[in-house]
């Protein structure tokens, strides 16, 4: 049974245990990845005019520019990453503290989400560079935040799927 809203607010709020302070890292780095995207579409919607790189195989400038960056539903892709990230902060956020047994849903659809999103940066990842043989710094700093948000998924996942099985 999901905790009333005021038992929510407390455990979100001043719970611990692992689970939680997974999500909280989770949620932080879909925040890492909402910034990421903020920038990169103020950039593809003109706001701004150049993106600084940090020294590497990074041109953040010309690869949101490209093609590439506008190639999905005649959207900039940085507008396209603010709602992913929006979405994982959601299903990092849904939930009180025992939400792996009392809701396994939510922690199975984070898993899946934020592993969805890993193999999706990756396969964009070989895209940027196979199109423009350059890295979008910011597109990669949100590639590490959902391979990061994946393995901080899995263990609450683990036990959600569990509790599904015990359930049945």
């Amino acid at each position: 049974m999901a905790p009333p809203p005021r038992l929510l607010s407390r455990e979100l709020r001043l719970g611990t245990g692992p689970d939680l302070r997974r999500r909280r890292w989770i949620l932080g780095l879909s925040l890492l990845g909402t910034l990421a995207a903020q920038i990169v579409t103020l950039f593809q919607m003109g706001v701004i005019r150049r993106l600084p790189d940090p020294p590497g195989p990074f041109d953040s400038s010309r690869v949101d520019a490209s093609d590439y960056g506008y190639s999905r539903l005649q959207t900039p892709d940085g507008a396209l990453m603010l709602v992913t990230y929006g979405v994982t902060a959601v299903l990092a956020a849904a939930g009180g503290r025992d939400r792996a047994e009392e809701i396994p849903a939510l922690p199975l659809a984070l898993a899946a989400k934020t592993g969805w999103d890993s193999f999706t940066a990756l396969k964009l990842g070989q895209e940027e560079w196979a199109e423009n043989r350059a890295f979008c710094a910011y597109c990669q700093m949100a590639t590490l935040a959902s391979l990061a948000s994946f393995a901080l998924a899995l263990p609450e996942a683990v036990r959600a799927a569990r509790a599904a099985t015990a359930r049945r």
